[in-house]
C-alpha cells in the first residue's frame, strides 16, 4: 500500500542527525516535526522567523500567534528564538541550514525541482523555496509518485517552471525512497506491499533498480 502522510514524515525524520538545523516546507514536510527521533537534538527553522520549532500543539497548548510558514499553529522547544523574516532568510542564504524538506509538483532525474507554479492554476507562489534550494546543504523532496490522473511526477525532464536546478538529493514518494545521482533515480526502499514493478511502471525518468530492494519498516 502507498504510504500515508504520517508514514512519509516518519521516514524522512530518520534522516535527521544530531545538531542539524532543518527547514520544513509546507504540507507533508511540516509533519516531520512530530517524529524527531529520540536521543537527537535538532533545531527546526521556519522562514517566517522561528528557530526551535516543536511538534504541533494540543488544544491546551495552542497559541494562535505562534505559527509556521504554512500558517499552522506550532510549539517551541527550549532555547527557541523568534526573529524577523529578514534574519531568517539571511540564515538560509548564508548556508546555515543543514537539511531542508520540501514538497514538489515534479522532480527529474537530474535533480531539478518544480514546486511553485502550474500554468493557469492558482498557486500560492514561490515562498522561500527558491532560497532554500540554493542555500541548503541537503534537500529531500516529499511528494506523491504520480498526479491525480496517474501520470508520473518523477520525470526525465521537468515540464513545469523550475524552482531549482540540480539541487535535489533524495526523494520520498508514497511508493518509494530514492536517491538522485549520475542522471538517474536510484531505488533504495519501497513502501510496504508495493512491488518493484509498480514503481518501475509509475516512474517516467531513468530508474536504477538494485537486485534487492528492501521494504520500509515502521
Amino acid at each position: 500500500m502507498a504510504l500515508t502522510r504520517e508514514q512519509m514524515a516518519k521516514r524522512v525524520a530518520r534522516e535527521l542527525q544530531d545538531g542539524y538545523y532543518v527547514n520544513l516546507g509546507i504540507g507533508i514536510p511540516t509533519l516531520v516535526a512530530n517524529y524527531v527521533p529520540d536521543g537527537i537534538a535538532v533545531m527546526l527553522q521556519s522562514e517566517n522567523g522561528l528557530l526551535g520549532m516543536g511538534p504541533f500543539p494540543s488544544a491546551q497548548e495552542m497559541d494562535a500567534d505562534l505559527i509556521n510558514a504554512g500558517k499552522e499553529t506550532v510549539t517551541c522547544i527550549s532555547g527557541a528564538a523568534i526573529f524577523d523574516s529578514a534574519q531568517s532568510f539571511a540564515m538560509i542564504r548564508g548556508g546555515h541550514v543543514d537539511l531542508t524538506v520540501l514538497g514538489a509538483f515534479e522532480v527529474d532525474q537530474h535533480g531539478n525541482i518544480a514546486s511553485w507554479m502550474i500554468p493557469k492554476k492558482l498557486i500560492k507562489g514561490m515562498g522561500g523555496a527558491m532560497d532554500l534550494v540554493a542555500g541548503a546543504k541537503n534537500i529531500i523532496c516529499t511528494m506523491t509518485h504520480a498526479n491525480k490522473t496517474g501520470e508520473s511526477k518523477l520525470l526525465s525532464e521537468c515540464t513545469l517552471p523550475l524552482t531549482g536546478v540540480g539541487c535535489i538529493n533524495k526523494v520520498l514518494t508514497d511508493l518509494a525512497w530514492l536517491e538522485i545521482k549520475e542522471g538517474a533515480f536510484h531505488l533504495l526502499e519501497r513502501a510496504p506491499g508495493v512491488s518493484v514493478d509498480e514503481i518501475i511502471t509509475r516512474t517516467a525518468g531513468k530508474l536504477v533498480v538494485p537486485d534487492d530492494v528492501p521494504e520500509m519498516t515502521f
